[in-house]
């Protein structure tokens, strides 16, 4: 068994074993359990709408954790548009971080993290010594994860929050089926439609940050969302949803195409009638309450029974992003997207060990009429191994010119950065490693360097801190002012006509480049 599919296999264990730990936990991470005092001294203290909360005074920034931005999506409010969290009196402690949320596939979180439904909470991080006057910056983080894995207890942003004077937000949302599933029975009593609970969740987040940043020293007039793989689809989402207006004021794509097509409402709502099937739940008078109390391993057991993803065509996502950019109709803020020079070294793990007849094979199979000039765009001689050549040409063909047709779309209305993150020496994520083979610059590769992140394999070097210390700059400038630029770093252009793309490597060879839809054969892939 190869090493990609023992971790595969080990994980998938555990998600049944967290399974049984969502059932044991719901409510025991609840603003109830958590509003006793913390009799701490020194440590910050803010108010929030709900109640008092008691942070923690780390040496250069505090931390707010755990904190409950939505009532816990359990029972009747499963499959359910959030609702507001409840108040409490005393002071809430806020220094230990909640569970993620339920996992639907192996998921990216550590495997000793905690599982439960009872998962929307926010980790806060803001400078050390804030005035409640301050009016600082705000980020609010999407994580990725495919939307059936993952959690924002990973992202840590203390680091950040030093460094560029910037609120960090990071939360975690539904995923999986209590998260995305669609149908008709839920539908008819989910307003906006049913499909999209976890996207609900993540402007549910936005809500709690304009009506409680102010009491932490942020300005609820100047957020920026942003998020990576899945996470940036959600900020996507955001850009097209209309009750979205007004919550943000920028925002930043990581690794994911606003411009590529979303599964339709309709569709989803078939696809749900299957999967309530399978979960036991086929009476059309009872399948709301029988979906509702269904156990959390049979929902995560028939993951495969239904359409994922958020949903186009009901109230609150009318349009795909790609329709309300192209129409004009999106909530228009100045954009920062990107992508890593070869994302699917990462996602293309199963293709461990392709042979050079594998190659060409895979090839003719995948692109049919276009396999030959595939095959002369990306001869093997080109590359280090067969699969070196077959992650370029899924990480060309997808994600890295799916994102360049973004910021062409969006560069038509608004300030628009774009980014490409190559740096050869950045460590691999997640513990996935193909023998023999160079796994830097794969999907997510720069989240280590914009976060307190957990999960590489390991520290960045002094080199990459170097580059991890000018990208959380960047990024802390563009959310301040919605330009990316700051004293003492390499001038960063808007994209433009000339597409201009800021390369992002380590040892200060941060450049600014007009090649990259050459590099990637962006004029056949997009032709």
């Amino acid at each position: 068994m190869s090493p990609t599919r023992r971790v595969f296999k080990r994980r998938l264990a555990a998600i049944a074993a967290a399974a049984l730990v969502s059932i044991l936990t719901i409510g025991a991470s609840g603003a109830t359990a958590r509003a006793t005092g913390d009799a701490r001294g020194g440590d910050p203290v803010a108010r929030t709408q709900s109640g008092l909360v008691r942070g923690v005074a780390k040496p250069k920034f505090d931390e707010f954790l755990g904190l409950p931005y939505a009532a816990p999506p359990v029972r009747e409010l499963r499959f359910a548009p959030p609702a507001a969290p409840a108040s409490w009196d005393g002071i809430h402690p806020a220094g230990r971080q909640s569970p993620a949320c339920l996992q639907f596939q192996p998921s990216g979180v550590r495997e000793e993290q905690a599982t439960s439904e009872d998962c929307l909470y926010l980790d806060l991080y803001r400078p050390s010594h804030v005035a409640k006057s301050a009016r600082l910056p705000v980020m609010v983080w999407f994580h990725g994860g495919g939307n059936t894995q993952g959690t924002g207890v990973i992202y840590g942003g203390g680091t950040m929050a030093d460094k560029t004077g910037t609120i960090i937000i990071s939360i975690n949302y539904r995923l999986g089926a209590l998260g995305f599933l669609a149908h008709p029975a839920l539908s008819a009593v989910t307003p906006g439609g049913s499909g999209n609970y976890g996207a609900m969740d993540q402007q549910a987040s936005l809500r709690w940050v304009r009506d409680n940043i102010a009491e932490f020293g942020g300005d609820p007039k100047n957020v920026t969302i942003y998020g990576q793989s899945a996470g940036g689809g959600g900020v996507c989402n955001m850009l097209a949803m209309p009750s979205a207006r007004g919550l943000f004021a920028k925002a930043i794509v990581e690794s994911s195409a606003c411009m590529s097509d979303r599964n339709s409402l309709s569709a989803g709502e078939q696809s749900g009638l299957k999967f309530a099937e399978s979960v036991g739940c086929s009476d059309r008078a009872t399948v709301v309450s029988c979906l509702r109390k269904a156990w959390p391993g049979t929902l995560v057991a028939n993951q495969a029974n239904y359409l994922g993803g958020p949903k186009v065509g009901g109230a609150l996502l009318p349009k795909s992003p790609k329709d309300a950019i192209t129409q004009g109709t999106w909530n228009a803020v100045p954009v920062m997207t990107g992508s890593t020079y070869s994302e699917n070294r990462l996602l293309d793990t199963a293709l461990a060990g392709i042979t050079a007849q594998g190659y060409v094979e895979l090839v003719d199979k995948t692109y049919g009429d276009k396999a030959k000039r595939v095959l002369e765009l990306y001869p093997l001689s080109r590359f280090k191994s067969p699969y070196d050549a077959i992650t370029q040409v899924h990480t060309d063909a997808g994600n890295a010119c799916n994102v360049e047709l973004t910021a062409r779309a969006t560069t038509a209305k608004v300030p628009t950065y774009r980014y490409e993150f190559n740096d050869p020496t950045s460590p691999t994520l997640y513990g996935f490693r193909v023998p023999g083979e160079d796994m830097s610059n794969g999907h997510s590769a720069e989240l280590a360097y914009l976060f307190d992140f957990t999960l590489g394999e390991r520290p960045l070097t002094t080199e990459e801190e170097r580059l991890s210390d000018q990208m959380m700059r960047y990024w802390g400038a563009f959310a301040r002012s919605g330009d990316p630029n700051y004293r003492g770093a390499p001038a960063w252009p808007t994209y433009g006509a000339d597409q201009k793309v800021m390369q992002l490597r380590s040892g200060g060879a941060s450049q600014v480049i007009t090649s990259f839809a050459a590099e990637h054969n962006c004029a056949f892939w997009l032709g």
